[in-house]
């Protein structure tokens, strides 16, 4: 079972634990490179998810340059690509605004290992891999110091046969609540970052406030050769999740998001908020601003979903966001134009929270 915690003070610890590290290091250096990043704080596993950072940054800088003029998937290609990242990889050097928020949100995430595992193993294993197999999941493993035993242990019970996201994050939380004893103290954490900046279990935890019972969901169906993490899944359970899905089409934008056929993009958002994130989806609150208001999690998922990891772009696009006088110009913008310009006909869960965040400040 993961514990309920007090994002807001997670997010301001890790954004002046970043400030403070950063004066420090940069009071002294312009740059921050390969080696120095390495050893970057006495917490190993912050210094492993900055790395994972930047290799996800790799991916998406890749992913743009697929060309209809060249064959990317030719196995010369690929080599020389894979040997271009290792001497790139030799040669990282980043300036201070570009570092920081790398370090603010590694810093986040060593506290999910423990408070949230399971939000973490969504992101770092599952959410970048456009195909998953159990090589690549093993292979995220060498960015793991922190709870590695979890994360390897889990792996070690997957077989190469099932490699749907859903069934296999579902899985996760039944092994995670199954060896709850054996997982590490929030207190060990906060012991190792006491040296850096103060903080205490009391401040990330919080007073859980009961909430509504949830309606049960059927577990997704699960191959015959895995291995049990809990207990057998239900023959019931099985045929439910088996029971066939509706094909979608592949439509334009337009034809999925505008026409009378299918429903609108805003149509989507309103039938589809439980897709929101906690903060949202708990609050409808008027916010400000939309800078001020998204919170690290969900800026990252917005820069490396929405906008192919360029942060300029998505600062430029929120700040004109934040200046539209109405929620109608904004979500034009949103809907016939960034939308357009980033292909985001399948991007609907991300556009849909970036909607809610508009009407919210529209509201």
């Amino acid at each position: 079972m993961e514990d309920k915690y007090n994002q807001l003070h997670l997010e301001r610890y890790s954004k002046d634990l970043a400030n403070l590290l950063c004066d420090r290091h940069f009071a002294s250096y312009d740059t921050v490179n390969g080696p120095q990043l390495l050893g970057f704080t006495p917490v190993k596993q912050v210094n492993l998810f900055v790395i994972k950072e930047l290799l996800m940054k790799w991916h998406h800088e890749m992913a743009n340059l697929r060309s209809p003029y060249f064959d990317y998937e030719h196995e010369d290609v690929k080599e020389a690509l894979l040997n271009f990242m290792n001497v790139v990889s030799r040669k990282i050097l980043m300036k201070r605004n570009a570092f920081e928020p790398l370090l603010q949100k590694a810093v986040y995430d060593t506290f999910l290992m423990v408070l949230a595992p399971a939000t973490v193993f969504e992101e770092k294993f599952l959410r970048i891999q456009e195909e998953i197999t159990l090589p690549k999941l093993q292979d995220n493993l060498k960015y793991i110091d922190l709870e590695k035993q979890l994360f390897a242990g889990f792996i070690d019970t997957l077989s190469p046969s099932n490699r749907d996201r859903d069934y296999i994050l579902s899985r996760f939380r039944l092994y995670v609540n199954a060896n709850a004893n054996n997982r590490t103290p929030l207190q060990e954490i906060t012991d190792k970052f006491n040296a850096l900046l103060p903080i205490s279990d009391q401040e990330l935890l919080r007073i859980a406030v009961p909430a509504a019972p949830e309606v049960a969901r059927p577990t997704p169906a699960a191959p015959e050769t895995e291995k049990d993490v809990v207990a057998p899944i239900h023959t019931a359970q099985r045929e439910a999740s088996a029971a066939p899905r509706p094909a979608t089409g592949q439509g334009s934008l337009n034809e999925r998001f505008k026409t009378a056929e299918r429903p609108t993009l805003n149509e989507n958002f309103y039938k589809g908020a439980a897709v929101a994130s906690l903060a949202d989806s708990h609050s409808n609150r008027k916010i400000e601003s939309l800078k001020n208001s998204i919170s690290i999690n969900q800026r990252f998922s917005f820069i490396n979903e929405l906008f192919d990891g360029d942060n300029m772009t998505y600062y430029q696009s929120i700040k004109q966001l934040d200046e539209y006088g109405n929620s109608e110009e904004a979500k034009h913008f949103v809907t016939q134009e960034l939308a357009q310009k980033y292909d985001w006909s399948k991007k609907q869960e991300h556009v849909s929270k970036l909607l809610h965040l508009i009407e919210r400040k529209f509201s």
